[in-house]
């Protein structure tokens, strides 16, 4: 199950983040969002220790806690996609296909010619098709 999704700009601000759980969670889910910031830095900063190279945007499993998997994405702009999910046998192909979606609909939020470059992405539509995306999954 799906049970957070975030988009963090290039310098480490927030864009979007969207928890699908309890909100007594979505501090803790904040919490993992922020903590997948560094591992992300260090896979960036040293790609041959972590056997990725520069030019793949999947970036795999970032890290496993005790209840949740995190995965990331970054994309030519280093724009950092973040994906928290509680199911711990999910496909890498999966969560590629996911991150694709995810990508696409990101570049239409901000192709929006009213979208402040850098600010928080307050768009419904953007947030609705989040939703879509995760709920066609079948894991929210």
């Amino acid at each position: 199950m799906i049970v957070c999704v975030s988009v963090v700009g290039h310098q480490n601000n927030p864009l979007y983040i969207q928890s699908f759980t309890d909100a007594d969670d979505a501090l803790k889910l904040h919490h993992v969002v922020h903590c997948s910031l560094d591992v992300i830095e260090e896979r960036v900063n040293n790609p041959k220790k972590s056997g990725t190279t520069l030019n793949e945007a999947f970036l795999g499993l970032l890290y496993p806690t005790v209840n949740y998997k995190v995965y990331g994405y970054l994309t030519n702009t280093k724009v950092k996609f973040i994906l928290v999910t509680t199911d711990l046998d999910v496909r890498d192909t999966d969560v590629t296909s996911f991150f694709r979606k995810f990508h696409a609909a990101y570049v239409d939020a901000v192709s929006n010619p009213f979208h402040v470059p850098g600010k928080k992405i307050t768009s419904t539509t953007f947030a609705q098709t989040v939703c879509n995306i995760v709920g066609s999954y079948g894991l929210n």
